[in-house]
């Protein structure tokens, strides 16, 4: 279509200048220190536009010949980064098929043809995921020192801003080395170096969670945990089974009382009605001597036994097993109705018979005991301080004979 627009105009030109200098007769005059020159009006103006093409033509040519080294200069240096896109595509595409080897050499030549690059623009960004990509493959050669040599290139400080998004990946998977190497405090160091809005990506949070795990910072792991719950990072399922086991690891790493009720303080509203996480908590608590304490915290769930699965009551039941002593009378209302909406599930009459045993009301506890104690379903642990309640109850009658047997079968479980 160009070529059309100019035959046209060409056509347009020699038309106009047809019509225009065909009976042109008119002269031009050059008068010089005496001489005269007369020339044909058209003949001058011929001359006047040759004399102006070569002119142009000169110029043009004198530029080119003037700029030739510096087109060539940048011929040489479109070269060299168009070699170092290849290698560092070769060191990309050798790394996800396992040759770290060789995506380790290509990640260099990048870098050394970069480095040959003497025009004074550096590209951080292209040097940093050249030394990135070098650096993982050298850590999946289990060679650290070399690695870190690299990882000290990408980090260099006082070059972030321009290029933030490389900057913090590379802080991020520093981290995950570090991780990978079972060092805690470097990877938490570099976590600290994120920006707030980075540090609350779902990729520093799960880094953050396996730094505190590693750290054996339970609490701050259930923390990170609940904002990866809430982010959904985790499945629901997965999610209430990491929250859970960080809970209870929270409760077992407490070694006093006052350690065990600060913990429990810290859990959210939903780690206290965990029934695992109760029963855990109470169990706990009856070891440091805080007894009242872990009956509170089962007395919510307690209240609710019917809302809870069967897992769940059973979980709370044989924590109220094991909390019993000093209880006091406000839970035998609780028990008894509880026995009544669940007669046949074995820990919760485990539960009824130790409490009637605690308060001394043995013509009550028999029955619940018995059905406890001769449950080959329920754990052996409870079977046994069954049939120890079992004994006491035949020492009160004076059958020692009884108590005897029943000691010996409470010696006998697992």
């Amino acid at each position: 279509m160009r070529n059309v627009v100019w035959l046209v105009l060409l056509f347009a030109v020699a038309v106009v200048a047809a019509l225009t200098l065909g009976d042109n007769a008119g002269m031009a005059s050059f008068y010089w220190e005496g001489w005269r020159v007369d020339l044909s009006l058209n003949l001058f103006i011929l001359a006047a536009l040759a004399t102006g093409f070569a002119l142009t033509t000169a110029v043009q040519a004198v530029n080119a010949l003037i700029g030739l080294p510096a087109r060539a200069r940048e011929w040489r240096l479109l070269r060299l980064e168009r070699a170092a896109q290849a290698a560092l595509r070769e060191a990309l595409a050798e790394y996800f098929a396992g040759r770290y080897g060789r995506s380790h050499k290509a990640a260099q030549r990048a870098i050394a043809i970069q480095d040959d690059r003497q025009d004074a623009s550096d590209d951080h960004e292209f040097r940093t995921l050249a030394n990135l990509l070098a650096a993982g493959s050298l850590h999946r050669l289990q060679d650290r020192s070399r690695r870190d040599e690299l990882l000290r290139r990408a980090l260099r400080p006082g070059r972030r801003g321009a290029h933030q998004a490389v900057d913090d990946g590379a802080r991020l998977l520093a981290a995950e080395w570090a991780l990978d190497d079972r060092d805690g405090p470097r990877a938490e160091a570099l976590l600290a170096e994120l920006q707030p809005g980075v540090a609350r990506r779902t990729l520093a949070l799960r880094l953050k969670l396996q730094a505190a795990r590693l750290e054996r910072r339970p609490m701050d792991a259930l923390h990170t945990a609940r904002l990866l719950a809430n982010h959904q990072a985790f499945s629901s399922t997965a999610a209430q089974g990491l929250l859970r086991s960080l809970a209870i690891e929270a409760l077992e790493s407490a070694h006093d009382a006052d350690q065990l009720r600060r913990a429990w303080q810290q859990f959210d509203a939903a780690d206290q009605r965990d029934p695992f996480v109760a029963a855990r908590a109470a169990r706990r608590a009856a070891q440091v001597q805080a007894t009242e304490d872990g009956r509170a915290w089962l007395r919510p769930l307690w209240d609710r036994l019917g809302d809870l699965g069967a897992d769940g009551r059973a979980e709370v039941a044989l924590a109220l097993v094991d909390s019993v002593d000093g209880l006091g009378p406000d839970w035998l209302a609780r028990v008894e109705a509880a026995q009544r909406a669940h007669p046949a599930e074995p820990a919760v009459q485990a539960a009824v018979g130790a409490v009637l045993a605690e308060r001394q009301l043995w013509g009550k506890a028999r029955r619940p005991l018995e059905m406890a104690a001769k449950d080959p379903q329920l754990q052996g642990r409870a079977r046994r301080q069954a049939w120890r309640a079992l004994a006491r109850l035949a020492t009160e009658e004076g059958d020692d004979a009884r108590a005897l047997e029943c000691l010996r079968l409470a010696a006998a479980q697992d």
